[in-house]
């Protein structure tokens, strides 16, 4: 899984690319600052794929945190900002931004950047899973519809975004802490007990024995993982 590191401190338009990206197949860290993105990037076991970057940030330019990546880094950058002077492009696209998208954008214009600096760089992308069919369960992300022996089943919003993220590791073990952090925030990675609620609801709508289930699977001390798909 593409992992990429989005800072950017508008809060709905953080969680409305995250959500996106996270809905093409991507592992999405996300950072609201300068020095939590430099933080981000610099703790990280492994680097992210692919930087997107918003320009004002509360605590400095992200102009900084493209030089500190460009010293040590050939991870693509994407620069995002409402600024549109061409002089200021050009001195990013110059400092090594791969690319620089103007604010209002469309997340469709942005993910095909996105494929394009990944392209350059020698990445081949795996299409997004968005569709999962076993037995009689159907999940459909794109449609944002779940259907059960033929019917339709209602998920809240953080039930369906849970399921969505096991959807796109189907056979893998997703841990706690990544569930927590991609369906919740990163500040909600201790939170164990919410995961622990929440699977026991998606259970017992798609479990025919919630307490003997098959397709959404305990793994001791680790996660959890969907059956694999047909």
């Amino acid at each position: 899984m593409m992992r990429v590191l989005l800072v950017e401190d508008d809060r709905e338009l953080r969680t409305t690319l995250r959500d996106a990206l996270a809905l093409e197949g991507y592992d999405v860290s996300t950072a609201a600052s300068l020095s939590e993105g430099l933080a981000l990037w610099t703790h990280a076991r492994s680097g992210p794929d692919l930087v997107v970057l918003d320009l004002g940030l509360p605590d400095g330019d992200g102009e900084t945190l493209l030089a500190a990546l460009r010293r040590r880094e050939s991870t693509p950058v994407l620069v995002i900002s409402a600024r549109q002077a061409d002089g200021q492009k050009i001195r990013l696209l110059d400092a090594g931004a791969d690319d620089y998208l103007v604010k209002p954008f469309s997340v469709g214009e942005l993910l095909a950047r996105m494929r394009v600096a990944l392209r350059h760089r020698g990445t081949a992308l795996k299409p997004a899973l968005t569709r999962y069919e076993a037995d009689d369960l159907t999940v459909d992300l794109a449609a944002h519809r779940v259907d059960l022996r033929g019917e339709a089943v209602h998920l809240t919003p953080t039930e369906f975004k849970l399921l969505a993220r096991l959807v796109r590791s189907a056979g893998q073990v997703v841990t706690h802490r990544q569930l927590l952090a991609d369906v919740w925030g990163e500040e909600f990675t201790e939170h164990t007990h919410y995961l622990r609620l929440y699977m026991g609801q998606l259970r017992a709508k798609l479990e025919a024995d919630p307490a003997d289930p098959r397709r959404l699977l305990t793994e001791p001390g680790v996660g959890y993982r969907l059956a694999e798909s047909a």
